[in-house]
């Protein structure tokens, strides 16, 4: 029997005429919402780029929430009256690491959030982001990415939760149920595998369908089942058909094998890219038949009625099959409650977004992104102690949010107490230290001059710039103005001006005490410098107070407790680089290089020191948990993240050295012990057979408890014989 949103949705469906079906799977995006606006926007489209998204391109302040709902509000008035039967639209948009439309609050990008290892924080980050996206309108979100990057030059590493599988899964369900409880619709993406060999972005896919199931599908699967309601197509080709019209991702595995019942939309101009960039069809009207017969729903963003409606007269498409997409993007608006509920109050977004408790939050997210590398006695810093800080890089100066998915179009990301590094130095040390900033030029003069100095680096990436190189960027790097990147990203010029990885040794030599903060979104190398620097902050971008907590951590009023969601490998000749990777014929080094990454997956440093002792197993049928004592040896409060990794053997198929299947984030009290349990599903040690088929297998598995990938405190032996686990004699 079919519920009350799906009864509502066939009535409707059998009442619209042909014209009124094709708008439903259109779109449109306006980039200019003034002046002839109204004239411009065809009212009939099923969904819309929200126009908050371009409001405060080229003006003197930016618009308000109040004023985005204003005009969402009357996009809807105008949108409900024109369609015959009052239908109406979706708005959607971005919400990487917040609410795109406008001003929103700026949390830290994703590779910041999975370094917290706390999916918790990471649920309550999207809690918020979902509520100002809600509150001005914005009901469908095309967030979270949870495509691993497990080769960094793909410039989307910044966007994803980095290279595991489990910890992508659980990041980004936690995601998808912070959205989808305050009414947004979750669109994970790019689905499934978004860039080929050497990291480019959008390539073709050479991944077999055992590495699509093992690694890069689980983690969309992980979304569904924790309610996202939508999903969008990769741009890129796999098994030889684009993703946007693939049958075998958007019917067979998507809806036959995992039920999914919401609706896929094309990432941007992804259909038009079946004829133009994979040269699979002939025509436009060919590429949107394909796409909504292979289980595409939605065409953004731009206006494609005309290529749809060609593909019905030419037979191409049939209405029946049409009718599939409509009705599944009909019953996701009644679920939405767009037909009882469509308009929202403006006063409400004033009060809500950019709010004390936000902004607190963002506070909070950013302490526990930050990855401490390195530490040779440099930090904390003393405050007392301290009277005169050099500051220098060009990131110093910049609320260090990044560039990607970090504002409306056109205008960069501004909020009210939202400082850059160089301001929050200044105001917690006030009157008692003196700040400078200084050039590159400066090094040798000012440096020596400081009780410590603080380098921050710059690097050009996000969508549309793949790195070929690891090392920072020097004077010569410049990106350009929608440059080889999205309709709506990387909109804004950026050039390094500094010769980085020189800087950073000559301020070594001039003033050992010194300390590099690196703000990017993907790993950096660090050969020819890192010997030389006493201690390195990996801060990824953590966002609009993030500034505010790197001064915390810097001055031990936060104890850094974040652990890498990535390795950081030693040069670019090793990548791809992942730690979870399949057994060697031969050896896993180079002639000229161990193999082994600068820092690996799971590491990251503490003001503190913790032990683990008294670890043991408990094994039933089909789960084991094990548990140990976590006691903080030191004298600071702080976190312990807890690993626990299954290497798998004797099961007829090669299987991953080791895999993260459960983690705990502990806080500790200096002097404090507590008893934690790592808990293990079925799943856990289920793997593919030979012939592709998923269960409790026979096999052994050894489990190995750590705090990362590299550092083993205890292992377990257990077997699996005739669909039952149990500990190994």
């Amino acid at each position: 029997m079919r519920n009350e949103c799906e009864r509502r949705a066939a009535e409707l469906l059998e009442r619209l005429t042909l014209e009124e079906k094709i708008y439903q799977v259109t779109a449109d995006m306006i980039f200019d919402p003034t002046g002839d606006y109204n004239e411009r926007r065809n009212p009939l489209f099923g969904s819309y780029r929200n126009p908050g998204h371009f409001m405060h391109y080229l003006r003197t302040s930016p618009a308000s929430p109040g004023e985005v709902t204003e005009q969402i509000n009357e996009d809807m008035r105008r949108s409900i009256a024109a369609q015959p039967h009052g239908i109406p639209p979706i708005e959607n948009g971005e919400a990487l690491h917040g609410a795109q439309w406008g001003m929103g609050t700026n949390f830290p990008q994703p590779i910041g959030l999975a370094s917290s290892f706390d999916p918790a924080l990471t649920e309550r980050v999207a809690e918020a982001i979902g509520k100002e996206c809600a509150v001005v309108g914005v009901r469908q979100v095309f967030s979270p990415v949870v495509n691993l990057a497990r080769d960094c030059r793909w410039g989307r590493t910044v966007e994803t939760y980095g290279e595991d599988v489990l910890l992508a899964s659980d990041m980004g369900a936690a995601m998808c149920r912070g959205l989808q409880n305050n009414g947004v619709i979750a669109t994970p993406k790019h689905f499934a595998d978004n860039y080929a060999a050497g990291g480019r972005d959008s390539n073709y896919s050479e991944t077999s369908e055992r590495t699509m199931r093992e690694v890069f599908l689980p983690p969309f699967r992980a979304c569904f089942e924790a309610g996202a309601k939508s999903v969008m197509a990769a741009y890129n080709a796999w098994e030889g058909v684009p993703c946007s019209a693939n049958r075998r991702l958007l019917t067979e595995i998507l809806r036959d094998e995992w039920g999914f019942d919401g609706f896929v939309v094309s990432d941007y101009s992804g259909v038009d890219g079946i004829c133009t960039a994979h040269r699979c069809a002939a025509t436009t009207a060919q590429a949107a038949a394909m796409a909504l017969k292979s289980g595409l729903d939605v065409i953004l963003p731009y206006d494609c009625f005309d290529a749809v409606k060609e593909a019905l007269e030419k037979g191409y498409l049939t209405e029946a099959e049409l009718d599939k997409n409509v009705f599944r993007i009909l019953t996701s608006k009644f679920r939405l409650g767009l037909f009882d509920d469509p308009y929202r109050d403006p006063s409400a977004a004033d009060a809500t977004v950019r709010s004390e408790a936000h902004r607190a939050l963002a506070l909070e997210a950013a302490r526990e992104a930050v990855v401490l590398l390195k530490n040779d006695g440099v930090l904390p810093l003393a405050k007392e102690r301290v009277r005169r800080v050099g500051v220098f890089g060009q990131s110093a100066d910049l609320i260090p949010i990044g560039s990607n998915y970090s504002g409306p179009y056109g205008t960069p990301w501004q909020g009210e107490d939202a400082p850059t590094p160089l301001e929050a130095l200044r105001a917690f040390l006030a009157d008692r230290a003196e700040v400078v900033y200084g050039g590159s030029d400066e090094i040798e003069t000012l440096a020596p001059t400081c009780d410590v100095n603080l380098y921050f680096t710059a690097i050009v990436e996000g969508e549309g710039s793949d790195r070929s190189d690891l090392r920072l960027p020097s004077v010569t790097v410049h990106k350009n103005r929608g440059e080889d990147g999205g309709l709506i990203v990387d909109e804004k010029s950026q050039e390094i001006t500094d010769d980085q990885e020189q800087s950073i040794r000559r301020l070594c030599e001039a003033n050992p005490n010194t300390v590099v903060i690196l703000e990017n979104g993907a790993p950096i190398d660090m050969t020819a410098w890192i010997d030389s620097v006493p201690a390195v902050i990996e801060a990824w971008y953590p966002g609009e107070q993030g500034a505010k907590a790197l001064v915390e951590i810097l001055f031990g009023i936060t104890n850094p407790s974040g652990k890498l969601p990535i390795c950081i490998p030693k040069s670019v000749g090793q990548l791809p680089l992942f730690y979870a990777h399949k057994p060697s014929g031969r050896g896993y080094a180079y002639c000229d290089n161990d193999g082994k990454p600068l820092y690996p997956f799971g590491f990251g440093l503490s003001y503190t020191t913790f032990s683990v002792a008294d670890a043991a197993l408990e094994t039933a049928a089909d789960c084991a948990a094990v548990s140990c004592s976590v006691s903080n040896t030191g004298d600071n409060d702080g976190a312990e993240i807890l690993q626990l990794y299954l290497g798998s053997y004797d099961c007829g198929v090669a299987r991953p050295l080791k895999e993260l299947k459960a983690y705990e984030r502990v806080w500790l009290k200096k002097g404090e012990t507590k008893r934690v349990t790592l808990r293990l599903r079925r799943d856990a040690f289920c793997y593919y057979d030979a012939q592709m088929k998923f269960g409790l297998h026979d096999g052994r598995h050894t489990l190995m408890l750590g705090t990362s990938s590299e550092h083993k405190i205890a292992s377990f032996e257990t077997i699996v014989r005739g669909g039952a686990l149990s500990a190994a004699e």
